[in-house]
């Protein structure tokens, strides 16, 4: 199928994008298009104007800002997978990029553009709810939404129709101790994930958590950050025990559905067993042995 017929709008300022979207209600914004597009030829969406941001320059980047990293609207997966910054600052991202499709998704997908997207199944919601980032959305002004408030179902995020999310502002994890993991559990190579799970931890040198992000990504009609799971082991020195009702805290608060990657019942159980390595992976990488 191809797609039906639409107006190609093409700013060179982010003034002029949003000034587009404010003027046709039925616009949607394009980036890496990875998603937008097959969506389209699908004619599972329909928009009668595509604004596509690519020639507004200054977008691509990703920026060391010393306790945080910012990530630009144009930054690709694949800059994201091969970044200095990213692997030694958020080694979390630099595990997760390469599991995200294929190349040519990756070197052509944007990871704002997956967010904005938010299909509750893609891998680096996770990721930013693990890390509490904050993201950046310009309308007629600039506002900044917290990660755990900008998911709000499949496909539904809290941007206005007339935003644009520009940036992700992720806080660098520091402390005596830290280790990040993340981990999906796939059909086969390059699928979304039938699970994924995301964690982020810092212990003191006594190997007391300090503090503990983790990210569930495709069990729930939104991807979430387990806090349950995050409070019990939050000032504790972690154990088998206290890492096992961790994961059952997380794959409690989760909410599958049965499809072709099976029952609501297995991936509850697989949200559990992978919150569980995610946990012992980053807590190990962090030098703590469970």
């Amino acid at each position: 199928m191809i797609p039906r017929k639409f107006e190609y709008l093409a700013p060179t300022t982010l003034a002029q994008a949003v000034s587009f979207l404010r003027k046709y209600k039925d616009a949607k914004v394009l980036s890496g298009g990875m998603s937008l597009i097959p969506m389209m030829k699908l004619r599972l969406v329909s928009p009668q104007y595509i604004v596509d941001i690519n020639n507004i320059k200054g977008l691509n980047y990703i920026k060391d800002g010393g306790r945080v990293v910012r990530i630009g609207a144009l930054a690709r997966h694949a800059d994201i997978e091969h970044s200095p910054i990213i692997k030694k600052k958020l080694p979390l991202l630099a595990e997760a990029a390469p599991q995200i499709a294929d190349m040519q998704v990756r070197n052509l997908g944007t990871f704002i553009g997956s967010l904005a997207h938010a299909d509750p199944a893609a891998d680096w919601p996770a990721s930013i709810l693990a890390l509490d980032a904050e993201l950046v959305a310009q309308g007629t002004g600039k506002r900044r939404i917290k990660a755990v408030k900008f998911f709000k179902g499949p496909f539904e995020t809290a941007l206005k129709p007339t935003e644009i999310l520009v940036e992700a502002v992720i806080p660098v994890p520091s402390g005596p101790k830290v280790g990040q993991a993340y981990l999906k559990f796939e059909r086969k190579a390059g699928d979304y994930a039938t699970v994924g799970v995301a964690a982020s931890a810092v212990l003191n040198q006594k190997n007391e958590v300090q503090s503990l992000g983790i990210g569930l990504t495709a069990v729930a009609p939104a991807p979430f950050k387990a806090t349950e799971a995050e409070e019990i082991l939050l000032g504790q020195r972690p154990t088998k025990d206290l890492i096992e009702k961790a994961a059952q805290a997380a794959a409690d608060m989760s909410d599958p559905s049965s499809d072709l990657r099976g029952s609501a019942e297995y991936k509850r159980e697989m949200a559990k067993v992978f919150t569980r390595r995610a946990l012992n992976k980053a807590f190990e990488r962090a030098g703590v042995s469970v």
